[in-house]
Parts: structure tokens; C-alpha cells; sequence
């Protein structure tokens, strides 16, 4: 795939959605956190439910480190893992309070350092809490950098990077919105909806001409 068609593609990413969000419901950087450690291997809408919850009377580290580890997994028990992620939280919480003041690192090392949290959650809370350009590469993102042409690479560290080398610079900020909302409600993984999708005729999927056109 070629600039020029990558600019057009996220062009018109732009243009259907101008300003996209996280589908995980938060109000400060440290409720993004905690929602995000919670989603590996759970989809939002589980997430949501349970900090709709845990929320209102527990969301910041020390509110929810008094919890305890035990109380805090009966919040969050409907999330898959549940009993490694309360206990991940709640060391997460250990340590905000005891090396960051209670508050949430703005740098990668310091993100990292924290039980649970990966390189792909250090990169939504930069992007998303933060503004940071940065790229977190889940399951939607590979497939679609993979099936699209955008980004093609064997593992999500090699797709992240082409991504923060091919994406238009103007667009790299919301990219991984756009395209994890695209992953997921039109390029899904076993049907993807190639006859509704806007950037079908950018695409380079093989297979998308065998696709049924909409009646």
C-alpha cells in the first residue's frame, strides 16, 4: 500500500468520525488505567459494567486499595481473570500511592513498571488519558493492519511500529481509535463487512470481491 492511499484512508476515517473516543467509560487518567488493565481479554462492555459499579465508591488508589483484594474482585467477578487483575489493581494502587503520589505516570517506564500493565495498556493511557501519538496494537488493530495492507507485520510490535512510520503524522493521534472501532463493527474477524465498508476500494484484502453486495 502506497501514501497515497493511506492519507485517503484516514481521511475518510476522519470525516465519518471526527473526534473518536475510547468505548471505556472514565473521568480521570487513573480510571482509564484501571479500566484498560481490566479489559485484556474482556470487551468493554463487561469493563464498563463493573467500574459502573466500583466507580461511585471507589476511584482513586487509595479508596480502592482499602477495598482489599477480596472485596474488589466481588466488583469485578462478571471479568474474565478476575482474581489476577483485583490483585493486579490493587499492587497497582500500592504503588501509585507509595512512588507517585497517588498519581498516574506520564511516562512509558513508569506506566510499564506497574503488575498487569503491558506495553499496549502504557500506550492507550499516553494516547488517550495523555495525548501522546502513540500506537497500542490489540487484536482489532492487527487484523486490520494485517488484512488492509495499512500495516502489515507478523506480531504487534512489528505492526506498531510500520504504524507509527506510515500513518500521516495529522492522523496519528486518533489512528488507533479509528482503527479499532473499524476492527471491530466492520472489519471483523470471521465476516468482515467488506460491501459496507468505506475504504473498501483502498483495501488490499483478497478476498473482498467474493463479498455479498448489499440488496
Amino acid at each position: 500500500m502506497n501514501a497515497a492511499k493511506r492519507l485517503e484512508i484516514f481521511t475518510r476515517l476522519r470525516a465519518a468520525n471526527p473526534s473518536p473516543k475510547t468505548e471505556l467509560e472514565y473521568t480521570t487518567p487513573f480510571e482509564l488505567l484501571i479500566a484498560v488493565l481490566l479489559s485484556a481479554q474482556a470487551t468493554d462492555v463487561s469493563v464498563n459494567k463493573a467500574t459502573r459499579l466500583l466507580y461511585p465508591l471507589a476511584n482513586t488508589p487509595a479508596k480502592i486499595l482499602a477495598l482489599g483484594v477480596d472485596e474488589l474482585a466481588s466488583y469485578i467477578r462478571t471479568i474474565g481473570l478476575f482474581r489476577t487483575k483485583a490483585k493486579n489493581v490493587i499492587a497497582t494502587c500500592q504503588i501509585l500511592l507509595e512512588q507517585h503520589g497517588g498519581e498516574v505516570p506520564r511516562d512509558r517506564a513508569g506506566l510499564e513498571a506497574l503488575p498487569g500493565v503491558g506495553r499496549k495498556t502504557a500506550n492507550v493511557v499516553l494516547n488517550t488519558a495523555f495525548g501522546e501519538p502513540t500506537m497500542a496494537v490489540d487484536t482489532h488493530i492487527f487484523r486490520v493492519s494485517n488484512r488492509t495492507g495499512i500495516a502489515p507485520g507478523k506480531n504487534v510490535d512489528i505492526v506498531e511500529q510500520k504504524l507509527l512510520k506510515f500513518v500521516p503524522k495529522q492522523f496519528l493521534h486518533d489512528a488507533h481509535h479509528w482503527l479499532i472501532l473499524h476492527g471491530r463493527y466492520t472489519c471483523t474477524a470471521r465476516k468482515p463487512q467488506c460491501w459496507n465498508c468505506m475504504i473498501a476500494d483502498l483495501c488490499d484484502y483478497k478476498d473482498k470481491l467474493s463479498m455479498p453486495a448489499v440488496v
